[in-house]
């Protein structure tokens, strides 16, 4: 068997050897877990990758070092908790050097501040490594300070020949070697470095990288953890993957501490069990891609604690998988993403997480709304009960009630027990978003229209919307009676510091034709064109601006781009999700002006997207005709607005880009989920479905999820098959009043020949 971690009977327990110092669906009950996991965790595991994207190494001749791309190897096959470790493969020669770096997991939102003086790192090597022929070691902090080198064989002694061991490090004993103290707590890189010059061939894997509080009596004494086993597990199998879902209690209804992991075994006969990978703390649920239909696997999990020990198993739950036609491919993947809002929710205001994993406080505005759209999928899938569905979404209303509004409209992010608002850009944005407020109106309106039963609970939901719907200003966000156009951001505080002048094309179309729907405060029609489809100069030099175009400055393009024209867009089109926000419930065949129909031009825009990733001008690995979608996401370096243009190409795709363009290309997005699915599952698909966003040539894989992203696949998919949110939307009477009042400006202006110069 693999040097991994062992094969347990049923009764036995993981008895690891520890060095000590000689001279990584949110359930309600602990939702907040994953910020403290997160505190503490440096490195747990990384993708299903051949290289760590956050790591790198180098070797001076003599010496050498095993690297992949710049990288350090990931190894399957052997580590403490699945699916991987860190491979460090070295020789130390005389007159050489070598470096191997390993930096913290990067996602959105995470703070940085570990909580604890001990830094702990497990090791294995196949052959026993003397204390004096084992790397030094450093640290570097946020601020680049770093440590003295420093000899680990000191902390870890000799490490023996095939048994994980684990080497504990206080920070009391690292000596800072920069100008200005190392702050270790805020903890950046462990960096090994040639040691003693050996010259021989040396092999330790890096797993489980943590800081910690030091703990006087560390357990080796081979009890079992005193954590209750998980319960209920389930295992739902489809074409090449297996979902698990577990119950765990609250350690309040336990009587026992959070566990800091869940351990996943799996067997192919029923009766050898071995583990695969982690659970991270707050989630139960866990997807092994096996890769191939016909498969049949069994699973049992266990609870772990911060030593590593286990809780009893699980009882044992299995799964086939099976070949599946398109159709029901497509619902697997609306459902997957579904989950995401259902299971991931913000257990106090059942709102949308910014991102998963991410910090736990932060509820994102805009991802709401969509999410709302996608619960709407969920009730009519038969994915939830309506009765759920209509729970969740009056928990949601009656967040909305209490939480701040600036003039009727809510933050960019809030804070699901406090509902107050996090201004997590900057501190000028602490006030009304018009757009993420739009978005969110979006969903709630086409939830209105869905939830129509003539019941109490229903009658609720429906009188709430209306409330909230009435409440919006949107003649304020106009700035005065006299400006052309509509603008982004007002706070108490701030006012209008932030003149953002909301002007298309981009994904913002949805505020004017809302504002102008609005039954209580509503803008004139005429806005659509001063603002939105604006010629003004403050228009043009702001499509120029974003753009560094000329192309489609005056709103209208009219460009061939790949062979495709685009009526209205700047540039090539920009991110593809300028297609998808503005029409998750508004359905773009319903509006034609006098530039266009814009479910024509979504069309062209992912049509174009395609064929640039096809055409791959910028010879970017791993693009093609099935491998597409360039939009905002995550990436390598942070939040991405990927698009089929040179300065915005990083080379990273994002499976909601192809995924939510089902509508408009439903060939091409068809198969770009059978490619991520069967050809990239094993690295893209996780519990929320397709991973954000991955980069082929620096083996960047997301860790997270986001709220923006997951929604629009499940919505956009929907409506490709049945039109649900688009028919509910547009059912609306106030965006029908709109429709005709925006048709009526069209028809007045086209009658004059020209559209308004202003």
């Amino acid at each position: 068997m693999p040097a991994s971690m062992p094969r347990r009977k049923a009764k036995s327990r993981f008895l690891p050897s520890v060095a000590l110092l000689s001279a990584c669906a949110l359930a309600t009950a602990d939702a907040k877990a994953q910020s403290s996991y997160y505190r503490h965790t440096f490195f747990d595991n990384g993708p299903k990758d051949l290289a760590y994207y956050y790591s790198s190494g180098n070797a001076v001749a003599p010496s050498t070092l095993e690297t992949l791309d710049a990288k350090l190897p990931l190894d399957g096959t052997t580590f403490l908790t699945g699916p991987n470790s860190v491979k460090l493969a070295w020789k130390s020669r005389s007159g050489g050097a070598w470096s191997a770096d390993i930096q913290v997991l990067v996602f959105r939102n995470r703070d940085y501040h570990f909580d604890g003086d001990t830094l702990s790192l497990w090791v294995y090597s196949p052959e026993a490594i003397r204390a004096a022929t084992m790397p030094r070691f450093r640290l570097l902090d946020m601020a680049r300070q770093f440590s003295k080198p420093a000899p680990l064989g000191d902390f870890s002694g000799d490490i023996p020949a095939k048994k994980w061991t684990r080497v504990f490090i206080p920070f009391g004993k690292i000596e800072t070697g920069s100008i200005h103290p190392l702050d270790p707590r805020q903890l950046k890189t462990l960096i090994f470095e040639q040691g003693a010059a050996d010259g021989a061939a040396h092999v330790l894997y890096v797993d489980e990288i943590r800081i910690d509080n030091a703990r006087a009596g560390r357990s080796e004494d081979g009890k079992p953890a005193e954590l209750p086993a998980p319960a209920n597990l389930k295992a739902k199998a489809y074409e090449r993957h297996i979902d698990l879902s577990w119950d765990y209690p609250a350690p309040a209804d336990s009587g026992a501490g959070t566990p800091e992991r869940f351990v996943i075994y799996r067997s192919f006969d029923g009766r050898d069990f071995a583990p695969i990978g982690i659970g991270t703390p707050g989630i139960h649920r866990y997807t092994d891609f096996v890769g191939k239909a016909g498969l049949t696997a069994y699973y049992k999990v266990a609870a772990s604690d911060a030593e590593y020990r286990e809780s009893a198993e699980s009882a044992a739950a299995s799964g086939t998988t099976r070949a599946m036609n398109d159709d029901e491919l497509l619902t697997m993947l609306e459902e997957a993403c579904f989950r995401y809002y259902w299971e991931g929710a913000d257990p106090d205001a059942g709102m949308a997480l910014e991102s998963i994993p991410g910090d736990d406080r932060i509820m994102a505005t805009g991802a709401s709304g969509f999410g709302i759209m996608a619960l709407v999928v969920g009730v009519d899938r038969g994915f939830i009960t309506r009765e759920q569905g209509t729970e969740r979404l009056n928990k949601i209303t009656t967040f909305l009630e209490k939480a701040p509004r600036y003039h009727g409209v809510w933050s960019h992010f809030m804070e699901g027990k406090s509902a107050k608002t996090l201004p997590v850009f900057d501190m000028v944005d602490s006030g009304g978003d018009l757009v993420e407020s739009a978005f969110l109106m979006q969903g709630l309106l086409a939830a209105r229209q869905y939830f129509r039963r003539d019941t109490p609970a229903e009658k609720e939901l429906t009188a709430r919307i209306t409330r909230l719907w009435e409440a919006m200003e949107w003649d304020w966000y106009r700035k005065s009676p006299e400006s052309d156009a509509l603008y982004w951001h007002w706070t108490p505080e701030w006012s209008w510091f932030i003149n953002h002048r909301l002007t298309g094309f981009n994904e913002t179309m949805i505020v004017y034709l809302l504002a102008i729907a609005s039954p209580t405060h509503p803008v004139g029609p005429e806005l659509y064109y001063t603002g939105w489809a604006g010629q003004s100069e403050a228009a043009q030099l702001y499509r120029k601006g974003w753009s560094g175009s000329a192309e489609g400055s005056n709103y209208a393009n009219a460009t061939a781009y790949f062979g495709t024209r685009l009526d209205v867009g700047v540039g090539s089109g920009g991110p593809l999700f300028f297609a998808h926000y503005s029409y998750l419930g508004f359905d773009p065949h319903s509006l034609s002006d006098l530039y266009t129909n814009y479910f024509e031009n979504n069309k062209q825009m992912a049509t174009i997207n395609r064929a640039y990733c096809i055409a791959n001008p910028e010879k970017h690995k791993g693009y093609g005709a099935n491998a597409w979608g360039l939009t905002a996401a995550d990436g390598p370096s942070g939040y991405n607005p990927s698009a089929p243009d040179k300065e915005n190409d990083q080379g990273t795709i994002a499976p909601t880009g192809a995924l939510a363009s089902f509508p408009y290309t439903p060939e091409a997005s068809l198969a770009a989920l059978k490619y991520f699915y069967r050809e990239q599952g094993a690295k893209l698909w996780g519990i929320y479905g397709p991973k954000d966003a991955y980069n082929e040539e620096q083996h960047w894989i997301s860790p997270i999820y986001m709220g923006l992203n997951q929604a629009p696949i499940t919505v956009m998919v929907e409506n490709y098959r049945t039109g649900l949110l688009w028919k509910w939307f547009n059912s609306n009477p106030e965006i029908q009043t709109m429709l005709r009042k925006l048709n009526a400006t069209t028809e007045d202006l086209r009658a004059h020949q020209s559209p308004p110069a202003h």
